[in-house]
Protein backbone atom coordinates (compact mmCIF):
# COMPACT_ATOMS: atom_id res chain seq x y z
CA UNK A 1 0.00 0.00 0.00
CA UNK A 2 2.87 2.39 0.78
CA UNK A 3 4.39 1.66 -2.61
CA UNK A 4 1.16 2.66 -4.34
CA UNK A 5 1.08 5.88 -2.34
CA UNK A 6 4.69 6.71 -3.34
CA UNK A 7 3.90 6.10 -7.00
CA UNK A 8 0.80 8.31 -6.82
CA UNK A 9 2.74 11.12 -5.10
CA UNK A 10 5.64 10.98 -7.52
CA UNK A 11 3.36 11.02 -10.55
CA UNK A 12 1.22 13.85 -9.18
CA UNK A 13 4.06 16.24 -8.36
CA UNK A 14 5.43 16.78 -11.86
CA UNK A 15 1.93 17.24 -13.24
CA UNK A 16 1.04 19.89 -10.67
CA UNK A 17 4.33 21.77 -11.11
CA UNK A 18 3.93 21.69 -14.88
CA UNK A 19 0.38 23.00 -14.60
CA UNK A 20 1.40 25.87 -12.34
CA UNK A 21 4.37 26.69 -14.56
CA UNK A 22 2.14 26.63 -17.65
CA UNK A 23 -0.41 28.93 -16.03
CA UNK A 24 2.30 31.33 -14.92
CA UNK A 25 3.99 31.46 -18.30
CA UNK A 26 0.69 31.67 -20.17
CA UNK A 27 -0.33 34.74 -18.21
CA UNK A 28 2.78 36.79 -18.94
CA UNK A 29 6.40 36.36 -20.03
CA UNK A 30 8.89 35.45 -17.31
CA UNK A 31 10.65 38.80 -17.26
CA UNK A 32 7.37 40.72 -17.09
CA UNK A 33 6.17 38.49 -14.25
CA UNK A 34 9.39 39.09 -12.34
CA UNK A 35 9.14 42.85 -12.90
CA UNK A 36 5.53 43.02 -11.77
CA UNK A 37 6.28 40.84 -8.74
CA UNK A 38 9.08 43.15 -7.67
CA UNK A 39 6.88 46.25 -8.01
CA UNK A 40 4.04 44.71 -6.00
CA UNK A 41 6.41 43.65 -3.23
CA UNK A 42 7.95 47.10 -3.26
CA UNK A 43 4.50 48.68 -3.15
CA UNK A 44 3.37 46.53 -0.22
CA UNK A 45 6.36 47.68 1.77
CA UNK A 46 6.02 51.35 0.76
CA UNK A 47 4.22 53.54 3.24
CA UNK A 48 1.37 55.66 1.94
CA UNK A 49 0.83 58.68 4.21
CA UNK A 50 -2.31 58.30 6.27
CA UNK A 51 -2.73 62.01 6.86
CA UNK A 52 -5.61 63.41 4.84
CA UNK A 53 -6.72 60.05 3.44
CA UNK A 54 -10.20 61.54 2.99
CA UNK A 55 -8.98 63.88 0.25
CA UNK A 56 -6.86 61.24 -1.52
CA UNK A 57 -9.28 58.30 -1.35
CA UNK A 58 -11.37 59.11 -4.44
CA UNK A 59 -8.34 59.47 -6.73
CA UNK A 60 -6.35 56.60 -5.23
CA UNK A 61 -5.83 53.42 -7.28
CA UNK A 62 -7.39 50.16 -6.06
CA UNK A 63 -3.94 48.75 -5.27
CA UNK A 64 -3.14 51.77 -3.10
CA UNK A 65 -6.49 51.49 -1.35
CA UNK A 66 -5.73 47.86 -0.55
CA UNK A 67 -2.29 48.82 0.77
CA UNK A 68 -3.78 51.55 2.98
CA UNK A 69 -6.36 49.09 4.22
CA UNK A 70 -3.63 46.56 5.09
CA UNK A 71 -1.58 49.27 6.83
CA UNK A 72 -4.58 50.27 8.90
CA UNK A 73 -5.29 46.66 9.84
CA UNK A 74 -1.74 46.35 11.12
CA UNK A 75 -2.00 49.65 13.00
CA UNK A 76 -5.28 48.68 14.61
CA UNK A 77 -3.72 45.57 16.10
CA UNK A 78 -1.82 47.96 18.37
CA UNK A 79 -3.34 49.70 21.36
CA UNK A 80 -5.85 52.33 20.21
CA UNK A 81 -4.37 54.89 22.59
CA UNK A 82 -0.98 54.61 20.87
CA UNK A 83 -2.35 55.62 17.45
CA UNK A 84 -1.97 59.19 16.27
CA UNK A 85 -4.99 61.35 15.48
CA UNK A 86 -4.34 61.04 11.71
CA UNK A 87 -4.22 57.24 11.98
CA UNK A 88 -7.49 57.18 13.92
CA UNK A 89 -9.15 59.47 11.38
CA UNK A 90 -7.87 57.37 8.48
CA UNK A 91 -9.09 54.13 10.09
CA UNK A 92 -12.51 55.62 10.73
CA UNK A 93 -12.79 57.05 7.21
CA UNK A 94 -11.74 53.82 5.50
CA UNK A 95 -14.17 51.81 7.63
CA UNK A 96 -17.17 54.15 7.70
CA UNK A 97 -16.52 56.91 5.15
CA UNK A 98 -18.90 58.02 2.41
CA UNK A 99 -17.41 55.83 -0.30
CA UNK A 100 -18.40 52.55 -1.90
CA UNK A 101 -21.80 51.38 -0.65
CA UNK A 102 -22.00 54.33 1.76
CA UNK A 103 -21.58 56.93 -0.97
CA UNK A 104 -24.43 59.43 -1.03
CA UNK A 105 -26.97 58.66 -3.71
CA UNK A 106 -27.57 62.26 -4.65
CA UNK A 107 -25.00 65.06 -4.58
CA UNK A 108 -25.48 68.09 -2.29
CA UNK A 109 -28.02 70.63 -3.55
CA UNK A 110 -30.27 68.04 -5.15
CA UNK A 111 -33.01 68.57 -2.54
CA UNK A 112 -33.33 72.25 -3.48
CA UNK A 113 -33.46 71.38 -7.19
CA UNK A 114 -36.19 68.80 -6.58
CA UNK A 115 -38.19 71.26 -4.46
CA UNK A 116 -37.92 74.05 -7.04
CA UNK A 117 -38.80 71.67 -9.87
CA UNK A 118 -41.86 70.45 -7.98
CA UNK A 119 -43.00 74.01 -7.28
CA UNK A 120 -42.47 74.88 -10.95
CA UNK A 121 -44.61 71.93 -12.03
CA UNK A 122 -47.35 72.86 -9.53
CA UNK A 123 -47.26 76.44 -10.84
CA UNK A 124 -47.44 75.24 -14.45
CA UNK A 125 -50.40 73.01 -13.54
CA UNK A 126 -52.14 76.00 -11.90
CA UNK A 127 -51.60 78.19 -14.97
CA UNK A 128 -52.87 75.38 -17.22
CA UNK A 129 -55.97 74.98 -15.03
CA UNK A 130 -56.71 78.71 -15.16
CA UNK A 131 -56.23 78.74 -18.95
CA UNK A 132 -58.62 75.83 -19.36
CA UNK A 133 -61.20 77.49 -17.11
CA UNK A 134 -60.82 80.73 -19.05
CA UNK A 135 -61.76 79.09 -22.33
CA UNK A 136 -64.26 76.58 -20.91
CA UNK A 137 -67.98 76.92 -21.67
CA UNK A 138 -70.21 78.31 -18.91
CA UNK A 139 -71.59 75.83 -16.34
CA UNK A 140 -74.94 74.20 -17.15
CA UNK A 141 -78.13 75.91 -15.92
CA UNK A 142 -78.87 73.00 -13.56
CA UNK A 143 -75.94 74.09 -11.35
CA UNK A 144 -77.57 77.22 -9.99
CA UNK A 145 -79.19 77.94 -6.63
CA UNK A 146 -82.57 78.67 -8.22
CA UNK A 147 -82.61 75.32 -10.02
CA UNK A 148 -81.67 73.45 -6.81
CA UNK A 149 -84.42 75.21 -4.83
CA UNK A 150 -86.88 74.35 -7.58
CA UNK A 151 -85.70 70.72 -7.32
CA UNK A 152 -86.47 70.84 -3.57
CA UNK A 153 -90.00 72.12 -4.29
CA UNK A 154 -90.53 69.41 -6.90
CA UNK A 155 -89.34 66.72 -4.41
CA UNK A 156 -91.81 67.99 -1.77
CA UNK A 157 -94.66 67.97 -4.33
CA UNK A 158 -93.87 64.37 -5.26
CA UNK A 159 -93.37 63.33 -1.59
CA UNK A 160 -89.91 61.95 -2.44
CA UNK A 161 -88.19 59.80 0.26
CA UNK A 162 -90.78 60.20 3.03
CA UNK A 163 -88.84 58.21 5.67
CA UNK A 164 -85.49 59.99 5.89
CA UNK A 165 -85.50 62.50 3.03
CA UNK A 166 -86.82 65.96 2.32
CA UNK A 167 -90.48 65.08 2.92
CA UNK A 168 -89.96 63.27 6.24
CA UNK A 169 -91.23 64.78 9.53
CA UNK A 170 -88.73 67.09 11.18
CA UNK A 171 -86.33 67.23 8.22
CA UNK A 172 -83.90 70.12 8.71
CA UNK A 173 -81.39 69.56 5.86
CA UNK A 174 -80.81 71.62 2.72
CA UNK A 175 -82.20 69.04 0.32
CA UNK A 176 -80.75 69.41 -3.16
CA UNK A 177 -79.18 72.83 -2.52
CA UNK A 178 -75.37 72.48 -2.58
CA UNK A 179 -74.21 75.67 -4.33
CA UNK A 180 -73.77 78.96 -2.52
Amino acid sequence: MQAALRIARSSARPLRATTVRCLATAASPAHAAAASASTTTARKHSVIPLSNVEAQWQTMAQEDKAIVHEQLEELQKKDWKDLSLDEKKAAYYVAFGPHGPRAPISPPGTTLKIFLSTMGLVGAAGVLMLAIRQFAPPPPKTISREWEEASNQRAIEQKMNPITGITSEGYSGKGFVVSK
